[in-house]
């Protein structure tokens, strides 16, 4: 085929595919009352990318305005691959909210195409960055495991809720006072529980690096396996980096995340004398009958949980 024909039908084939495309998105949006889905009650829908933001959003928003996650209770947030129904919801959405940070890597092709606002709720973060692997000189995602940073996350949401519905803005600013009191509890409480943890013993040792902000804000020494969630993890070179920090520091406990394998930090448990400190949470609530179906539940079942292995201290 000549190369004039050849570029003319590529153009073509391209501009049937946007086509194609842009009558799925208007399709699915238009079928709001999918099975499964929740009914339209009137109120304007915020959308958040993770159950994480979903719980602290319906804290700001109280019931002026109904939210809801994309990803469900125990989904692994990093690689998350969005469904045509992940599509319609976003379609009907009033506002998406996003951790930003890297974290949502599907995000920015998910949202393409979407004539809906959205805001990143991590702005004004003092970021760490991650030290090591592929990763190394990027932000570190997960600044919601510092309540200190949580409260800035809900001024986000007060500035985005108050723009999406001014009639409730002294709603939002009432409901997100309350709620940043409650997240400086949680974070009092944590230190003080950490407090009695020895200097010897002050190390966090996980499976993913998802613990910095809560690791400075605690005063513990952050040591992982691997830096960020990914699709091949656990080298049998990190495996031995973290055998090797457990046994010279003699770390008595460690612990892995409630959405990975937790087989990689088993071998360094059978490597060392250090016992599975548990499951700690990260990316993800749990079912509402679950051990966090909250965040300020998943902060303290991990504070309680680490304060406890390093300890020696029952749960």
């Amino acid at each position: 085929m000549p190369k004039k024909l050849f570029r003319c039908a590529k153009s073509i084939r391209q501009a049937v595919v946007a086509a194609v495309t842009a009558t799925l998105v208007l399709t699915v949006a238009a079928c709001s009352g999918a099975a499964g889905e929740t009914p339209d009650d009137g109120r304007p829908v915020v959308l958040t990318t993770f159950t994480v933001l979903a719980d602290v959003a319906q804290n700001v928003a109280g019931d002026k305005l109904r939210v809801e996650s994309i990803t469900k209770p125990g989904a692994e947030i990093h690689g998350y691959e969005p469904t045509p129904g992940d599509i319609r919801k976003a379609s009907a959405a009033d506002l998406i909210l996003d951790n930003g940070l890297n974290l949502e890597a599907w995000f920015s092709q998910f949202v393409e195409g979407l004539d809906v606002p959205h805001a990143v709720v991590s702005d004004g973060v003092e970021i760490m960055q991650i030290g090591e692997d592929s990763y190394q000189g990027k932000p570190n995602p997960h600044a919601w495991m510092s309540p200190v940073n949580v409260q800035l996350y809900v001024d986000n949401m007060v500035t985005a809720f108050s723009k999406l519905d001014p009639e409730n803005a002294a709603v939002f600013e009432a409901n997100a006072a309350a709620y940043k009191a409650e997240l400086q509890t949680v974070k009092d409480e944590m230190i003080q529980k950490l407090a009695g943890v020895p200097e010897s013993q002050r190390a966090l040792v996980t499976c993913e690096g998802a613990f910095s902000y809560l690791a400075r804000d605690a005063g513990l020494r952050e040591v992982y396996i691997w830096a960020v969630n990914a699709e091949q993890q656990a080298t049998p070179q990190q495996i031995t980096r973290a055998i090797e920090y457990v046994k010279a520091n003699q770390v008595p406990a460690v612990f892995c995340e409630s959405t990975v394998s937790d087989a990689p930090m088993q071998q360094v448990v059978g490597a060392t004398n250090a016992k599975f400190g548990g499951v700690l949470y990260v990316d993800s609530l749990s079912e509402s009958g679950g051990p966090v179906p909250t965040y300020l539940d998943l902060i303290r079942h991990d504070s309680n949980l680490i304060t406890a292995a390093l300890t020696g201290a029952s749960s």
